[in-house]
Order: C-alpha cells, then structure tokens, then sequence
C-alpha cells in the first residue's frame, strides 16, 4: 500500500467549556478536551476499573463558533478528524510537545434534555442532533435553524 492514512473517530465527554479564539480576517479557532473511557474489570480482585483518556480537541471557523454556541461541559459528542503534533518553547524555555485532534466531521450526541441538565439553565435554542456537521469548509449559518423558520 502506497497512501498513508491519518484518521481519528472520537466518542467522548467534553471536559470544559468550548474556549474560541478570534484572528484578524474574521477566523478562529476553538479548542476543548474530550474524555474517552475504558472500563473493564480485574481478573484478579473482581473490581470495575476505568481509565479515562483525555484528548485535545481543535475545531476551526464556522464549526468553532457551532461547537462554542451549542456545547456545554459534559456534552456527548462524535469527532473525526486528523492527529497532529505541536511542539513551541515554554516560558521556561523547556520544548512542550502535544498531540491535537483536527476535527473535520462532528455530531452532537447529547439531547436537548441532557445538555441543560448538564448547565441548568435556561432553554436554548435546539442543536442539530440528527446531522453531522461538516467542518467550517462546508458548513454554513443556513444550516442550522430552529423549528419556527420551517415552511411546514
């Protein structure tokens, strides 16, 4: 085989709020951690065990400003997307390395119901649950509209 494949699918929680960053031209960025679990039980003890991943998430433009408007701390939601490396210097002049999530495809998995029991606040407005949502490339602000705004 000659191709070479970079491909993540990702079924997690999000660990915090969705943090967005504007640039100037009118792009941003999003970043976010989502936990990914394992659970299995010990041969020996007979004891559950789980063991949480944690997994730096990178959403950009239009799909950044979707993520920031309608997830919240603990929502459930599918990511696909490409691993990629970052390395910069600290402010300790140590090198940091980390490994990101680019996302290109998401689907919110959380209801409605689930996501403000999660803020326990006020009803917003609906998430397109049903749907995946491409990355910034293909979507667009006419895709996403509430159930007043439909012709039948």
């Amino acid at each position: 085989m000659s191709g070479t494949l970079n491909k993540v699918m990702l079924i997690g929680h999000l660990g915090d709020e969705v943090k967005i960053h504007y640039f100037e031209g009118g792009n941003c960025i999003a970043r976010f951690p989502l936990a990914t679990n394992e659970t299995y039980t010990n041969r020996q003890t007979g004891e559950k065990v789980t063991n949480t991943e944690w997994h730096n998430i990178v959403v950009r433009n239009k799909a950044a400003e979707i993520c920031e408007k309608y997830l919240t701390k603990g929502d459930k939601v599918y990511v696909e997307g490409r691993l990629k490396n970052r390395q910069w210097q600290g402010e300790d002049g140590n090198m940091r390395y980390t490994t990101e999530v680019h996302v290109q495809d998401f689907t919110f998995l959380s209801t409605k119901k689930e996501s403000m029991a999660n803020t326990q606040q006020a009803p917003v407005a609906p998430t397109p649950q049903s749907e995946p949502v491409k990355s910034a490339e293909t979507s667009s602000a006419d895709e996403i509209q509430e159930d007043d705004d439909l012709p039948f």
